[in-house]
């Protein structure tokens, strides 16, 4: 019987337990070898090209560029990475907009761990990967008639929408996404007139609606 070749992995997420978790799950499944970890989008960019792992697992919410900018930046650079959100985010918004930015699967973190190897090896073999709760939600939204506006937005556009409704000022917005202030002011009045808003209270109240901030 032909043996596997070893699954290179590499974990992105600001939280040094979860990926020591990941760690040490995926260190008693012997097809798979942890190869780098990153804490920061800026990290998981650089990384990435350094160790050019086989799948990438990434969180979503970190400090600085974030998981949605450096998945954006990683595919961009390498049309073939693999990469798994690995999420505490179950929003079908988060999940349309990171599969959008090139992401190959979604999975929730209160999912079960068997579930994480699956998705992994489904990914790796280079097919898409969503959790049924959250491709579940996804289904709903495309079916709702009114639509969600948050498919309104670029994904770019969703990351700005994001930090604003949370209260991120634009300085530092532009100098986690390494745009300009003026950049960042056109985007906002961009995104205030394609979800139909004019000030930054409709946004958060919007944001809160749709589960992308919490109240």
């Amino acid at each position: 019987m032909k043996e596997q070749p070893m699954i290179r992995v590499m974990l992105v997420d600001d939280h040094a337990v979860v990926r020591a978790g990941i760690r040490r799950l995926l260190e008693q499944e012997l097809r798979f070898s942890v190869v780098a970890e990153a804490d920061t989008g800026e990290s998981a960019y650089q990384l990435f090209g350094e160790h050019l792992p086989d799948v990438a697992v990434i969180d979503l919410t970190m400090p600085g560029m974030g998981g949605m900018e450096s998945i954006k930046r990683i595919v961009l650079r390498y049309p073939a990475a693999k990469l798994l959100v690995l999420s505490m985010h179950e929003n079908a918004a988060f999940a349309s907009q990171a599969l959008k930015a090139g992401a190959k699967g979604y999975l929730a973190k209160n999912g079960l761990a068997e579930e994480l190897i699956n998705a992994l090896e489904v990914v790796t073999k280079g097919q898409i990967y969503i959790s049924s709760n959250v491709a579940r939600k996804i289904a709903l939204q495309n079916l709702d008639s009114k639509g969600n506006p948050m498919q309104q937005l670029s994904v770019r556009e969703f990351e700005i929408f994001r930090m604003l409704a949370e209260g991120v000022d634009g300085d530092q917005i532009a100098a986690s996404l390494n745009i300009s202030s003026k950049t960042v002011s056109n985007y906002q009045t961009t995104i205030k007139q394609r979800l139909g808003i004019n000030s930054s209270v409709e946004m958060v109240r919007l944001a809160i609606r749709h589960g992308i901030i919490e109240s």
